[in-house]
């Protein structure tokens, strides 16, 4: 499948062999818990994807990042959802040094390591909106002497036992009557008070590690705490804005590579009547164009609504379609391979997680229909 091709040698010149190596364990094996895909993503510079050069990393522009994606989403479903999540994180922070923001000697020196010790990050902030949930938050922090204290968990959260770093989003509590603070913690994974524990169960997606991280009195130097300010108060909107805009065009991406492998071998071995190939192609290529041509339309650091609203409006154009090309496609491949091998009824039905990725459709619905009508995305 020639778009597909074009996404594998992308893939490819960014991260050499990796493909080959994914592909050379069985399928199974790479989806479930303990797959050894996390691994070889990291070993492969996986972690430095979107990073700038200045740091080490590849600086993929969007095109090519969404490129990468639809490959590995071709071989691993729990691949991509897993690293997602980390270049959302990654995302967020280096959208901080790009805005010229305030670096804490802390923060530049892990900003610096990412790429060179390959280090994996997750985040433990919903990829909803910033201010959802604060007065109620899933991570609380007391501030200390020399940094904070903090206790919560994050469940599900995908890369937990392969994770060096984790980004969670918290709420600063200073005492009785005082509004809490929104901020970011960078909390390492080998940190006293970190755990991790079995949550996730369905078989699908098992290897993305989407399990319980709590935290129980974890302290945080004050360096690794990200802080809004007075003279910066949208700070911490606008990296969560950049990383959500990141996140929704790559998960998308993802499983989109999923549904693109299940229409290729429809193809290869030309299943069905032409005009049904032909159909199921044109739609599986309409939902790539989409999602490219968003990517094309992003800048490196986007963050406006326009950005949002456009990533919102193909992540559910593309959600919608995937079940139904998914479908029409193990049909078309018949019984035999249905009955004989797991592989293709798995891939099918992981596609359908991108609809339990937030925010939900019911969820954007009120924020879309605002801004088609003129008004604001996210209202203060």
């Amino acid at each position: 499948m020639r778009s597909l091709d074009t996404a594998r040698s992308v893939c490819e010149r960014i991260h050499p062999w990796l493909l080959k190596e994914l592909e050379q364990s069985p399928y199974l094996e790479r989806e479930r818990p303990g797959s050894p895909a996390i691994d070889l993503f990291r070993m492969h510079g996986g972690v430095g994807l979107l990073v700038p050069g200045r740091y080490g990393g590849h600086e993929a522009d969007p095109l090519d990042a969404l490129r990468v994606q639809l490959a590995l989403g071709s071989v691993s479903p729990s691949l991509v959802t897993a690293v997602s999540m980390h270049h959302y994180a990654v995302a967020m922070l280096y959208s901080l040094a790009a805005k010229g923001g305030r670096l804490a000697d802390e923060q530049s020196a892990l900003l610096h390591r990412i790429v060179p010790d390959r280090l994996v990050l997750t985040s433990g902030w919903a990829q909803g909106r910033t201010a959802q949930n604060v007065h109620e938050p899933a991570v609380v922090a007391r501030p200390v002497e020399g940094g904070f204290l903090l206790s919560g968990a994050k469940k599900p959260c995908s890369l937990s036992r392969s994770m060096k770093l984790l980004a969670a989003s918290v709420a600063i509590h200073r005492g009785k009557g005082s509004e809490p603070e929104p901020a970011l913690a960078l909390v390492a994974a080998d940190a006293p008070g970190l755990s991790v524990h079995s949550f996730w169960t369905n078989a699908l997606l098992g290897g993305a590690e989407s399990d319980e991280v709590r935290l129980t009195d974890v302290f945080v130097p004050s360096g690794l705490m990200v802080r809004a300010g007075a003279d910066d108060p949208t700070r911490l909107d606008a990296l969560h804005s950049t990383g959500f805009v990141w996140f929704q065009m790559l998960i998308s991406a993802g499983y989109a590579g999923g549904a693109m492998w299940l229409v290729e071998q429809v193809l290869d071995h030309q299943r069905g009547a032409a005009a049904e190939r032909a159909t199921l192609a044109v739609d599986m290529e309409a939902a790539v164009a989409l999602l490219e041509g968003v990517a094309r339309a992003t800048a490196p650091a986007p963050g406006d609504e326009d950005s949002m609203a456009r990533v919102l409006v193909a992540r559910y154009t593309v959600q919608k379609a995937l079940p139904d090309i998914a479908s029409r496609a193990l049909e078309l491949l018949g019984g035999m391979p249905f009955i004989c091998d797991s592989e293709q009824a798995q891939v099918a039905a992981a596609v359908r997680a991108l609809a339990f990725h937030p925010p939900s459709r019911l969820a954007g619905a009120e924020p879309l229909l605002r801004y088609f009508d003129g008004g604001s995305l996210w209202p203060a």
